[in-house]
């Protein structure tokens, strides 16, 4: 296979209705978080407590998008973007998140004119309406998605936004990365709010029970706001929904069959667990033997709502791991992974985070692997990477940023590989991030943007891995003259 690069055009081009833009979450951009009537979102306190993010940083201000955004679009534009997936935040909506709460008119208006200005700028909006950012009164009230009352709470606000937004956004993601809110929130502690059986992390948590609670909760969630979206809005909005799941290729170490397992119960865990039930109408097998009694059980009246609810199947992924066989995380799967190959060589480049290294197969063979398994369209809405000790830079320095660069030349190969060689039906392409930004409990000490942030001044300044999207992206999508 011949690798693409910025400067050698594909012989195939991407279809002309192909969507490539950026990905971005409302909390990490946003900041104005006391502004227009915003409720508190359960990340606020969280990300203020000494100790919760790496570097001490909070979303308070983060990239000021809610200011800047005017700024935002323009620099879209300017680097030909087809589509931006952003998030709304729910605390702007319902500042108190329940379904007997009033709505904030300012919030309302404010997502409405972004959506406007995307449209006249010839930007495809792709809305996120959950990205981490619960509303503190919904954790206050009841444990937030901790209780089954949330599932109603939950598709109200849905229907707030397909009301007051789905004449012009026609898609949807429910959710992002409930594995996640799940897990991370709920299970190791380290994003909000910060449950764990880890009584020095946590004064509250049972990381044994919690995370396959909330999941469960999450599915029906997102489950109940696609029936009433399906009824009540898409045969006039005509519209698509999905939800978003994280998820890596999982290789086994070593071709023996107790690796091969355990690459496949990895992918049971992240993967499945969400895509299973959504998709194919039952948890996999393996987390049943897992779990046990620990993992709820759907009603007859509730897995007929959750089967088939998503329109196309959501990617989000950053990298591969191999897995060995005797692990103890249930988190994993029991499994171990690593990036370091039987011969001592690591499988691809060192990011700056610990779970991130390049490997570009491994994305066309999770391709693959989505497509075969769940049978319908994929966008990939999330996969990028940070740059080793990217933040200890100069500015000058960090704008080259080569091993970004070379982390999407060989996901762009992939998956125009997966598309063109395989047959995969690719739809969409959004690295994370359009901005570097408040990455949750690193603060602002990793950076993912493809765009440089001046946090002192807020400005703005394009990386070469922007370049080389934007160049990639027009020489390789069909255009009308093509």
């Amino acid at each position: 296979m011949v690798v693409p690069t910025a400067l050698s055009p594909l012989a195939a081009k991407l279809p002309k209705d192909f969507l490539w833009g950026f990905a971005t979450a409302a909390f990490q951009i946003e900041g104005s978080t006391d502004v227009d009537g915003r409720g508190k979102s359960i990340w606020d306190d969280f990300s203020r407590q000494p100790g919760k993010t790496r570097d001490g940083g909070n979303g308070d201000v983060a990239t000021d998008s809610y200011k800047l955004w005017k700024e935002d679009i323009a620099l879209l534009k300017s680097y030909g973007v087809t589509s931006y997936r952003f998030s709304i935040a729910w605390a702007r909506i319902i500042p108190l998140g329940g379904r007997n709460d009033p709505v904030n008119p300012k919030g309302i208006e404010h997502y409405s004119k972004f959506i406007d200005a995307l449209l006249a700028a010839g930007i495809v909006p792709f809305v996120t309406l959950y990205h981490w950012d619960l509303p503190q009164a919904l954790y206050d009230r009841y444990g937030g998605w901790l209780n089954r009352e949330i599932v109603e709470d939950y598709k109200n606000y849905a229907k707030v936004c397909f009301r007051a937004f789905g004449d012009r956004v026609k898609h949807w993601l429910t959710m992002n990365e409930p594995w996640c809110v799940a897990i991370l929130g709920h299970g190791r502690g380290v994003f909000a709010p910060g449950r764990s059986s880890d009584r020095n992390r946590s004064p509250e948590g049972d990381s044994s029970t919690e995370p396959w609670i909330v999941g469960h909760n999450l599915i029906l969630s997102h489950a109940y706001a696609v029936k009433a979206y399906r009824e009540e809005f898409q045969p006039s909005q005509r519209g698509i929904v999905s939800i978003a799941l994280n998820g890596d290729w999982a290789m086994p170490y070593e071709d023996t069959p107790a690796n091969v397992e355990a690459a496949q119960h990895a992918l049971d865990v992240f993967i499945g667990w969400y895509a299973d039930p959504v998709y194919l109408g039952h948890y996999p097998e393996f987390m049943r033997e897992m779990l046990g009694e620990r993992l709820p059980v759907f009603t007859t009246e509730e897995l007929a709502v959750v089967k088939g609810s998503a329109d196309f199947y959501a990617m989000n992924t950053y990298t591969t791991n191999l897995c060995k066989a005797g692990g103890s995380d249930e988190f994993r799967g029991r499994v171990e992974y690593t990036f370091t190959r039987p011969d001592g060589t690591q499988l691809g480049t060192e990011s700056h985070c610990f779970w991130l290294q390049t490997y570009p197969p491994g994305f066309r063979q999770l391709l693959n692997y989505a497509y075969k398994r769940y049978r319908l369209p994929i966008y990939v809405t999330e996969t990028g990477f940070a740059v080793k000790d990217e933040n200890s830079l100069t500015m000058e320095e960090a704008l080259h940023d080569h091993d970004r660069v070379e982390y999407f030349r060989g996901m762009s190969a992939a998956a125009v590989a997966a598309i063109v060689e395989d047959g995969v039906d690719v739809r969409a392409f959004f690295p994370w991030s359009l901005l570097d930004n408040f990455e949750w409990a690193d603060g602002y000490s990793t950076r993912f943007g493809a765009t440089y942030v001046d946090f002192a001044t807020q400005k703005r300044y394009p990386k070469d891995s922007a370049k080389f999207l934007a160049k990639f992206f027009k020489d390789n999508i069909a255009s009308d003259l093509s």
